[in-house]
């Protein structure tokens, strides 16, 4: 990432990348356009080949999504947004990725992603972060598919089950959610309930910590904005 970007990203053009079921980016919009950026959403199943995407992008934020990456019946779409963060990487645009855009992402550079044996993470977990401007949590995880670093990736949060962030050039991943508004995460819990009670976990539990936790996570998604476009994580 340009170390001369400014944390004011007066005009900044942002795409965002996400399902049309699931399309809210909020904590981590919120704190883009309170730096004067300006977000725009494509669909993920509807993304065009990357010469056909605006030219005029100049961050990509690729949100969550409850396709799976290595899924058959998803695969053009998520080879196709593959190929445009890796060509928005090499061009040196920031990328974001979260929860399935990291897996994207990782997968985009050569890493593998797959099926957690133990069935993921769905809560509130803390990660080991080995950088101090990623805060340690805790965050809502919402997944059951692992990534590995990619090759040339510096690796610098994790969990028992797995990596939680890598940076790679000008892109930055994670696999939890510092994004989750306890809105977002009342839809979530409500779509999900059975998925929720079969792993023991109270729906009403889990939203009333979002609640508890709204200004903490918050402060959270601002930090990691911050490091993100400061270039904080550029290794």
């Amino acid at each position: 990432m340009d170390k001369s970007w400014s944390p004011r990203l007066a005009q900044v053009n942002v795409l965002v990348i996400a399902n049309r079921e699931d399309p809210e980016s909020g904590y981590v919009g919120d704190a883009l356009l309170a730096r004067g950026a300006e977000l725009a959403t494509t669909w993920r199943d509807d993304l065009a080949a990357a010469t056909e995407l605006p030219q005029d992008v100049e961050l990509v934020l690729s949100l969550g999504s409850d396709w799976h990456v290595y899924d058959p019946a998803v695969t053009p779409s998520v080879e196709r947004e593959a190929a445009y963060l890796r060509a928005t990487i090499d061009a040196g645009t920031p990328v974001l990725g979260i929860c399935f855009g990291a897996q994207v992402l990782a997968h985009a550079l050569g890493g593998e992603v797959r099926r957690d044996a133990g069935g993921g993470e769905i809560g509130w977990y803390v990660v080991e972060s080995d950088d101090p401007t990623i805060p340690e949590g805790p965050y809502v995880q919402w997944h059951s598919d692992v990534f590995t670093t990619p090759p040339g990736a510096v690796e610098l949060a994790r969990s028992p089950v797995g990596p939680q962030a890598f940076s790679y050039g000008s892109a930055f991943a994670v696999q939890f959610h510092p994004e989750v508004t306890p809105a977002v995460l009342q839809r979530w819990a409500m779509g999900g309930r059975s998925t929720l009670e079969q792993r023991g976990i109270d729906p009403g539990t889990l939203v009333a910590e979002a609640q508890r936790q709204a200004g903490a996570a918050q402060g959270r998604a601002e930090a990691l904005v911050e490091a993100f476009l400061t270039g904080e994580f550029t290794r």
